[in-house]
């Protein structure tokens, strides 16, 4: 049985789609995003990553941080998740991540800012009518200092 109350919404689409790529388009990504203890803690209990650095303080710091380091997975999640919605919001298979690179460590209460460089546009040969475009993202601290840069490419539709 169809809901009355749904049938009144219309489906809105989001985001951008191959058209409105070019290569070496720029992007700043939104405001950022603060890195909570919370989510760093549970993000490495709930991964099982027990590496130290990631969950003991006095660890941590005899090993010449000020405090627990978050994880860098965590960061790369962050960073890609602030990308999605100049990026990626329309939708289309996510076809991988490569050249990861991490630079300055990431702790709690560090805010991190994306920007992203589009560097290739080319048709799909096995999907026709769709794109598949590959971005340059790297992201900084509050400082400045970059704390990772990626490759990552989508499949998106035309």
């Amino acid at each position: 049985m169809k809901d009355p109350d749904f049938e009144q919404f219309e489906h809105q689409t989001k985001g951008r789609t191959f058209g409105d790529f070019a290569p070496r388009q720029e992007f700043e990504h939104h405001w950022g995003r603060t890195v909570t203890e919370a989510e760093s803690i549970l993000f490495s209990t709930s991964t099982c990553n027990w590496n130290p650095l990631y969950v003991n303080a006095e660890f941590a710091r005899a090993h010449g941080h000020p405090s627990v380091v978050v994880n860098p997975m965590l960061v790369l999640c962050i960073v890609v998740g602030l990308s999605v919605e100049d990026l990626s919001e329309a939708g289309g298979p996510f076809l991988g991540v490569d050249q990861v690179e991490f630079g300055s460590p990431v702790y709690h209460g560090d805010t991190l800012a994306a920007k992203s460089v589009v560097t290739a546009v080319r048709h799909s040969a096995s999907r026709p009518g769709n794109g598949i475009i590959t971005w340059r993202t790297t992201c900084s601290n509050q400082s400045g200092a970059e704390v990772v840069r990626l490759r990552r490419t989508n499949l998106v539709r035309a």
